[in-house]
């Protein structure tokens, strides 16, 4: 049962698009587990470019089957609009499908994200906008539309209209918006749905299996542990699980079938939107980090805040996901910094702590305690074996795999699929 999870150590954006890519080549199914199309998973292969929101990053291999999971939510019209980027790229889709049990994201649920955001800026979470919280809260509310629920377009029509009606109670009476026509969006998703029925499948049984057979299947996730809505610096969090737990719940798993626990560490640390970072760079080094890793959302396009490598960080998402690789990303951006630092601990209120504090507050009155160790000036981004890396360099990755207590199996050094240096071979162990 060779299951593979990849999930992020970070705040997201570690580079997880391109190395579920990476691994998928190898892969006979591809499974998105939780998030929506919050996520910008980039991955470039032979040089093109390629940004995923919604789909799984191992959509560039065809033979692997692509599976968006019960715990994802759908926006029916970014999925058809991401598959039709693919399509006009000559990228295949035919191999992509969507669980019956997966929530569907539709227009009203954006419209509320957008209301929600504006309504005090004192409180504001910095979310995406596309809608994910709101649907997530009719999710657990129990009032919210599934992917099955398309196959029957009368029994549809009635929930919709229903839910509908409820939701411009709130946009109208609570945040004075404009309400929507039920009618209009019916028809709005006529045509999307003959597109997605398809491709609908009963995911749960599929995947398990796939598993049981001894084949190959990953597990995706979007975000990453400081986000996640149990772990992460609450409330600036997603409204989902982006742990190797929510790969239980979110695609159906039992947690015997995970093999592999593979986190993605960024070699220095990134944050969009609000909440407490606490190796936070606002000076010449901070801009020049973000210049350098083009450190910009791939959804929103929104200037991501840079910092020092926060172990304290890493080390929280390997204990609760219970890791066990590490894959460094972007180790070829501190190139050509004379020092480099490492945060091993924070200063709360006069005293050292070696995790994250659960109180939003005391993490935002952390001050991080740092190593600092020599930098590398050296151009890495074409280096392929591990003892070809500068000394320095070697010490940083060393120190890091030592605070984490979790070995590093592969380093990234540039954006493209082949700009890796392996140590262990993840897939056949």
């Amino acid at each position: 049962m060779p299951g593979y999870v990849v999930v992020g150590t970070q705040w997201g954006d570690e580079g997880k698009g391109k190395i579920v890519d990476v691994l998928s080549q190898r892969a006979d199914c591809i499974v998105r587990f939780q998030g929506g199309n919050n996520a910008g998973h980039t991955v470039v292969a032979g040089g093109q470019k390629n940004v995923l929101h919604l789909l799984p990053s191992g959509v560039l291999n065809p033979n692997a089957k692509c599976i968006i999971g019960p715990g994802v939510v759908v926006d029916p019209f970014v999925l058809l609009e991401e598959m039709d980027v693919l399509a006009s790229k000559g990228i295949c889709t035919d191999h992509i499908f969507i669980s019956d049990r997966a929530h569907l994201l539709l227009p009203y649920h954006v419209r509320l994200d957008c209301l929600q955001e504006a309504r005090d800026d004192t409180r504001k979470i910095g979310t995406t906008k596309r809608g994910i919280g709101p649907c997530y809260a009719d999710k657990y509310t129990r009032t919210g539309l599934r992917v099955c629920d398309l196959e029957d377009w009368e029994a549809f029509s009635q929930k919709l209209k229903h839910v509908v009606e409820l939701k411009n109670e709130m946009i109208t009476k609570v945040y004075g918006g404009e309400p929507f026509d039920a009618g209009e969006l019916l028809e709005k998703l006529k045509p999307a749905r003959e597109r997605i029925l398809p491709r609908i499948i009963e995911s749960v049984t599929e995947v398990n299996e796939a598993l049981d057979q001894d084949k190959t299947v990953i597990f995706e996730g979007a975000q990453a542990a400081m986000l996640d809505i149990n772990y992460g610096t609450y409330p600036y969090v997603t409204s989902s699980s982006p742990t190797a737990a929510g790969v239980c719940t979110g695609a159906g798993v039992a947690p015997q079938k995970l093999d592999h626990i593979i986190g993605v560490v960024k070699a220095y640390s990134t944050r969009v939107g609000e909440g407490p970072f606490v190796t936070e760079l606002l000076d010449e080094t901070g801009s020049l980090i973000r210049e350098r890793g083009g450190e910009y959302g791939a959804t929103t396009g929104r200037p991501r805040r840079c910092g020092w490598l926060d172990m304290n960080v890493v080390h929280h998402a390997a204990v609760i996901n219970g890791l066990t690789d590490l894959v460094v990303t972007k180790l070829d951006i501190l190139s050509g910094l004379p020092e480099v630092k490492i945060c091993t601990g924070y200063e709360v209120d006069g005293t050292v702590v070696r995790h994250i504090p659960a109180a939003v507050e005391k993490v935002a009155r952390a001050k991080p305690v740092y190593e600092v160790l020599p930098g590398w000036k050296e151009d890495i981004s074409r280096i392929s074996r591990f003892e070809d890396l500068p000394a320095n360099c070697q010490s940083y990755l060393k120190r890091m795999e030592e605070l984490a207590g979790v070995r590093i199996s592969m380093v990234s050094v540039g954006p493209d699929r082949e700009n890796n240096i392996p140590l262990y071979d993840i897939m056949e162990e």
